[in-house]
This record gives structure tokens, sequence and C-alpha cells, in this order.
């Protein structure tokens, strides 16, 4: 993705003062696109309370930050793809980018130049281009897929899972998330990550945690029964998947409360490399709480007691009576060091990823092994993992496509 010819400092600089605007930034840009293109407004949720200002201040995030958008194009034209769920199709983009343009200019006024319109023109097409291309390729495979909602179980105060079992076959990797809409939430969709390899009866089991005020996380853990039925848009992500035809590293898996779901399945995986060979990588795993209650998946974690591959530990950081292990479950892991020859693979909300890079890094580990998915959806605010559950890929936890939540 060739960013060569943009100023990238103008689109930031120029990003922040629209951004100070607040809250009239967003009601100026859907004010524009709904008058001007009506027929996009169904792609929204009915209330736009959630949406209100996501969609406009990722994507100005996003197309701000171009300069750096090479290194993730792999997981834009995964929106791309997984954003086809939406009815997107290329002519929506347009629509988005224009309005986009017309809120910049309305709100910078003389400091909108002609300059700084080719800048942030070329920009979003370049991001909007790539995600149509991949859009494009993927059109003989499917936009969305159904499914039945199998079993529901609260695992405590502010966790619960969900399984489904989809129609037809669903093809994912360990470590990977896929969007779902429930039928509480019609066009609210949330990334979950699958805990598990895929099963040989199709089933798929997400963890999912409540999080204060969240719509679509209160209702899977309150309303959502079995029967139900659900939607998935395709599997995204990359950097958390292991690949079957390689030799796979030792693995330090570090996880913020149910950002432990994609790396059980990592773990899920390994433990069948080494049922199936005999033979397979070293695991530590390293799962942090605020509270000892939110570690949950001891039915999970149980399948591998006695394993000599795996390693557990844990560690609670707001909670002062805990006798156990205390403080951030970075610090935790980075303590333990060194990890040589170990590939890092974090996941929980974006401050406990981000600290867990930089005590890794700071005790010696090459940030080039130190693996996590940063980007988020700006049409969900959600990060592809790294945001996992410090507010179940409700509000977490920069991508760039046209999905509405």
């Amino acid at each position: 993705m060739d960013t060569t010819q943009v100023d990238a400092d103008a689109l930031k600089r120029s990003w922040a003062q629209v951004a100070a605007h607040g809250d009239a930034v967003p009601g100026y840009f859907y004010a524009h696109l709904f008058l001007a293109h009506p027929e996009v407004r169904d792609m929204f949720p009915v209330t736009m309370a959630a949406q209100r200002d996501r969609l406009v201040t990722a994507l100005g995030r996003m197309v701000s930050n171009v300069d750096s958008i090479g290194d993730v194009v792999d997981y834009i034209q995964d929106l791309g793809r997984d954003h086809r769920k939406f009815g997107t199709i290329a002519g929506h983009y347009p629509a988005v980018g224009a309005s986009l343009l017309v809120t910049l200019k309305h709100f910078l006024g003389d400091d909108w130049t002609p300059e700084l319109a080719s800048d942030w023109a070329e920009a979003y097409g370049l991001i909007a281009t790539t995600m149509i291309t991949a859009a494009e390729e993927a059109e003989g495979q499917p936009a969305t897929w159904s499914g039945q909602v199998v079993a529901t179980e609260r695992r405590g105060m502010d966790v619960g899972t969900l399984t489904v079992q989809p129609d037809d076959h669903y093809p994912f990797l360990p470590g990977q998330s896929i969007s779902v809409e429930v039928p509480q939430r019609p066009r609210q969709w949330r990334y979950l990550s699958p805990t598990h390899v895929p099963r040989a009866d199709g089933t798929i089991t997400f963890h999912v945690q409540l999080v204060p005020g969240g719509q679509v996380s209160g209702a899977i853990l309150r309303d959502v029964k079995a029967g139900d039925r659900v939607r998935f848009g395709p599997p995204i992500g990359e950097l958390l998947t292991l690949a079957h035809d390689q030799e796979w590293p030792d693995l330090l898996l570090v996880a913020g409360g149910t950002g432990l779901a994609p790396l059980l399945a990592i773990v899920d995986q390994v433990a069948e490399r080494h049922r199936t060979t005999g033979r397979g990588p070293r695991v530590a795993l390293y799962q942090g709480a605020r509270h000892p209650w939110g570690f949950y998946a001891k039915p999970e974690l149980a399948r591998y007691t006695g394993a000599p591959w795996l390693t557990t530990r844990y560690a609670v950081s707001d909670d002062p009576s805990y006798p156990g292990q205390r403080g951030l479950i970075g610090d935790v892991a980075a303590a333990d060091g060194p990890w040589d020859g170990y590939v890092a693979m974090l996941c929980g909300s974006p401050r406990m990823v981000d600290h867990a890079a930089a005590a890794l890094t700071a005790a010696g580990m090459d940030g080039e092994r130190i693996r996590s998915e940063k980007y988020e959806d700006p049409f969900t605010q959600q990060s592809i993992h790294a945001g996992s559950q410090a507010g179940p890929h409700e509000v977490i936890q920069p991508g760039v496509g046209l999905g509405i939540q």
C-alpha cells in the first residue's frame, strides 16, 4: 500500500483539530451521510446511541495514521471480506468517504486546503480500495453463515459461554475471531473468539464477558437461549494463529480476562499436535484478572492437567486480599523470563496488551517475537483479540471498512 505521497503528519494534526469538536463531529457526519445517501440508513442499528461517534472517530484515526497501514494490510483485507455481511458494496465506500471529507472541511474551515483535501482523499482511497478488492475476490464465498444456539452457561457474575451449531461447515483457524449477530440485537455485530480447534460436530463455543451498559454482551448473557438463530461473518485475524505445515516455536501466551478465549484455542491446537505426533512446543500460559472470580476457564484448562508441555500462572491486579500472585500479568510474565526462543501471543484489553508487550520488551524479548491483533474495526470500535474481552469485544477493543455495528 503506497502512502509515500501522503503527508501523514498533516493528516494527524488536522484530525486532532476536528476531534476537539467532540460530539458535533459525528452528528454532522451522520446528518450528511443519511441525507445524501438514505439507502445506507438500514445498514446501521435502529438506535444510534451506541454507534454515535464510533464510525467517524475510528475512520479519522485510521486514515490519519495511514503511514502505518502497510503493517496490517492482511487485516484490512480481512475486514473487507468480513464487511460483506452488512450488504456492503463497492458503491458504499465513496458515500462514506465523501461524508467524511465534507465533515472535515466543515470543522477545519480555512485550514481545509486543497493539499490537505487531496491527502485525506488519497489516504481514504487507499484503504477503501484494499477492502473493496478483497471483498470482490471473496465473492465466491458466503458473506454470512447461519446457525442455532445449542447451549449457554453462566460462569460467574459477569462471564458466560455461548455454544452454537452452524447450519453448514464453518472453517476457521484457532486464534481467529468471528463476528456474531444475535436476534436480540439485529445489526449489532460483535467479534468473539472460538475457544477450541474446529470440532467434529461443528459446534463453536465462545466466551462472553458482561460490559457495564453493553447492549450486546448483556443480551447474550441474559436473553439468548438455546434454539435462537444467529449469524456469523467470515473468520478474521492471522497473528494469533499457527501454520499447520510448519514447526511451531515454544509459546508464551499472556491473557487478560476473556482475552483467554483465543489463546485457549491455541492450547487446544498444541495439545492435538502432541497427541497425534508425540511432540510439539512448550506452552507457558499466563492469565491476569482484576479479581479472583475472573479465572473462569477451569473446565477448559482441566483437560490439560498434568500435561508436561504446559505451565500456567495467574495473577490478580485489583484485590489486595488475594493470597496468590498479585500484580499486572505482563509484569509477572516478564519477570519469569528470559523467554529465549519463545513467541509471545498477547490478548486482552488494549491497555493490558500494550503493557505486557512493553514489559516483555524491557525484559529483553525481541519485539518481532511478540504478537497481538491490535487493529480495530472502526464500525464496532472493537479490536480483534487485542481488546478481546476487557469488554468482550464490546467497546474495546486501527482497520477501516463499511461494516456497521
